[in-house]
C-alpha cells in the first residue's frame, strides 16, 4: 500500500501483512463467495457457503503517513493485492482524502467549512490517553456490541438527530453539526446505532456545556446521554480497557457550564473515506486483474409496465459489461464510463409461477464483464431493485 505519487520512501509504501478477521464482524453482503465450475450460473461458478467462503482477512497501515516535506492538501491511498499464488487481483485506489496535520485552534465557524463535520458524514472516534500512541483505542463494533479495540478503527455514519424522533428513525436532517446537538452514530458495516447522545466540546478534561460552534476535524469531544437529575454532571460515553460503558461526571465546583471528566472520557473525532469493491471470478477466467472495478452509485428507473429501462450511474463502464437481475440477464446499451441503460426484464422471467405475484419481490442487481463469450466476473452492488407486476 502506498501513497498516490509516493516516491518509494519507507514513509509512503508499506508492504501489508493480512490476519484473519473474526467472523462476527463481517456481514453477510461481505462474505466471499468460493466458485464452483458446475453450476449453470452465467459467470461459471455457483455461490456456495464454506469456511473458506466466510474466511475475512484484515490488514493495518500504522506506520504509513506523509512526510513534512509534501506539501499537497489531498492524497489517495493506492492498494496493489497479490495473492499468495501470484496471481495480482489488481490495483486499487481510494477516495481523495484531505490532509489534517493539526487540529486548528481557531473558533470555528461556518465561513470557514473546510475542517467542519456535516449531518450524515462518516466519522471515527478514538481515545488517546496522556497523548501516548500506543494506548490509543477506536471506537469499534464486534460481536453487536460496541467496544473500545486497539485493533482496528470503525468507520460511523454521524447524524443529526430529531429530539422528537425514535431511537432508530433518521428524519434527513442536513446542515453541519455543533456543539450541543443531539446526533446519533450508525456503524457503517453493521448498521448497529448508539442511543441519541449530545455532543459537547472538551477543554482541559472538561465537557463545554454553553459551546454551540461547529464541530471541527481532530477536536476533542465527549458524546452525553441526555437526560440526568438537575444540576448533576451528566453520564458520558467511556472507555474501560476495551469495553464501552458509562460515566458519571461531576459538576464543575466553579463553573456551572461546565462538567469534569475522566481521560477515557473523552474522544478525538475525525473524519473517514470508505470505498467498498465487491467482485468474484470464476476458474475459467484468465489472469488478467480485476481492477478498474466497476462500480455502482445510482440506479434511475424509468417507464413501467411492459417496458422499463433501468439506467445505472457510476464509474469504470465499458462497453463489455452486461448487468444481470439475480441469474437473468438483462439487454444492455452502453452509453459513457459513468452510464449504463438496460431493460428491465418481466417478472416471468424469475420463473413461470411468478407472472401471478402481487407484492414486490427483490432481486441482485450485478455486472458481467463479458469477453469472447466468456463471463470473467461480476460486481455485485448493495442495491436491490424492486420488481412489481
Amino acid at each position: 500500500m502506498g501513497l498516490d505519487g509516493a516516491s518509494g520512501s519507507a514513509a509512503e509504501t508499506q508492504k501489508l501483512n493480512f490476519e484473519e478477521q473474526p467472523d462476527s464482524r463481517v456481514s453477510a453482503w461481505e462474505r466471499v463467495p468460493v466458485l464452483l465450475p458446475t453450476s449453470p450460473l452465467p459467470w461459471g461458478g455457483e455461490l456456495i457457503s464454506s469456511a473458506e467462503a466466510t474466511r475475512q482477512e484484515f490488514g493495518c497501515a500504522k506506520t504509513l503517513y506523509i512526510s513534512d516535506a509534501d506539501k499537497r492538501k489531498h492524497f489517495r491511498l493506492v492498494l496493489r493485492l497479490v495473492l499468495r499464488g501470484g496471481r495480482e487481483l489488481g490495483t486499487f485506489h481510494s477516495r481523495l482524502i484531505k490532509v489534517i496535520s493539526k487540529p486548528s485552534q481557531k473558533k470555528q465557524s461556518l465561513k470557514n467549512t473546510d475542517l467542519c463535520i456535516s449531518s450524515g458524514s462518516k466519522v471515527s472516534l478514538f481515545n488517546r490517553l496522556r497523548s501516548q500512541t500506543v494506548s490509543t483505542r477506536y471506537l469499534s463494533v464486534e460481536d453487536g456490541a460496541f467496544v473500545a479495540s486497539a485493533r482496528q478503527w470503525a468507520a460511523f455514519t454521524l447524524h443529526l438527530a430529531d429530539d422528537q424522533s425514535s431511537q432508530g428513525d433518521f428524519p434527513p436532517r442536513e446542515g453541519y453539526v455543533r456543539y450541543g446537538s443531539l446526533v446519533q452514530l450508525v456503524c457503517t458495516v453493521t448498521g448497529i446505532t448508539l442511543p441519541p447522545m449530545i455532543i459537547r466540546k472538551v477543554a482541559k478534561q472538561c465537557a463545554l456545556l454553553d459551546v454551540d460552534e461547529p464541530i471541527s476535524q481532530l477536536h476533542k469531544c465527549a458524546l452525553q446521554f441526555p437526560g440526568g437529575p438537575p444540576g448533576g454532571g451528566g453520564t458520558y460515553l467511556c472507555l474501560a480497557t476495551e469495553k464501552v460503558v458509562q460515566f458519571q461526571a461531576s459538576p464543575c465546583p466553579k463553573e456551572a457550564n461546565r462538567a469534569l471528566l475522566n481521560d477515557s472520557s473523552c474522544w478525538t473525532i475525525i473524519g473517514t473515506e470508505s470505498v467498498e469493491f465487491s467482485f468474484s471470478t470464476s476458474l475459467a477466467c484468465t489472469r488478467e486483474p480485476v481492477t478498474p472495478v466497476p462500480l455502482i452509485s445510482t440506479l434511475e428507473l424509468s417507464g413501467g409496465g411492459d417496458v422499463a429501462t433501468l439506467e445505472l450511474h457510476g464509474e469504470n463502464f465499458h462497453a463489455g459489461l452486461k448487468v444481470w437481475f439475480g441469474d437473468v440477464e438483462a439487454e444492455t446499451m452502453y452509453r459513457s464510463p459513468r452510464s449504463l441503460v438496460c431493460v428491465v426484464p418481466v417478472v416471468a422471467a424469475f420463473g413461470s409461477d411468478w407472472r401471478w405475484l402481487r407484492t414486490p419481490i427483490t432481486v441482485a442487481v450485478s455486472l458481467v464483464r463479458e469477453l469472447e463469450s466468456i463471463h470473467r466476473e461480476f460486481t455485485r452492488t448493495n442495491f436491490h431493485l424492486f420488481i412489481q407486476t
